[in-house]
């Protein structure tokens, strides 16, 4: 576990989370999603998770801000905020860690929130030890 985030970013992450969250299409799970990523350039990028009764086709909260940052034309990740109101801890999943493991750095920090504050921060690194992009340094 890292040190925390500078209060100031990080609780605006979180209000953008939870927004993002409460705009989620999750009719079947019922498991509302919401995703903050900032840029190295300082700005936010939020996005929702997105059902769909193919449960394949679905998307999460990680990806949909994931596509919103890249299309903005940032690359790389500072920090990211998942959070849900169901849990208390909403880590990506794998298939997502794997995705931002293409746009973070060493010091990327992956922060565990609820809808109003902090809990812990980690590393996608250490989340996710083994990921596949190591073989392409």
């Amino acid at each position: 576990m890292t040190a925390q985030a500078s209060p100031a970013y990080l609780q605006e992450m979180i209000a953008l989370a939870k927004h993002a969250m409460e705009n989620a299409y999750a009719p079947y799970s019922k498991f509302h999603v919401g995703c903050c990523l900032r840029s190295a350039t300082g700005h936010f990028y939020t996005g929702a998770n997105v059902e769909n009764a193919a449960y394949p086709s679905s998307q999460c909260a990680e990806a949909s801000a994931l596509g919103n940052l890249i299309t903005a034309g940032d690359r790389v990740i500072t920090d990211v905020v998942v959070l849900s109101g169901e849990v208390e801890h909403c880590p990506p999943c794998g298939n997502c860690r794997q995705k931002l493991s293409e746009f973070i750095t060493p010091d990327t920090k992956i922060h565990f929130c609820t809808p109003t504050h902090w809990l812990e921060t980690h590393s996608v690194y250490s989340l996710l030890p083994y990921m596949f992009k190591h073989h392409l340094r």
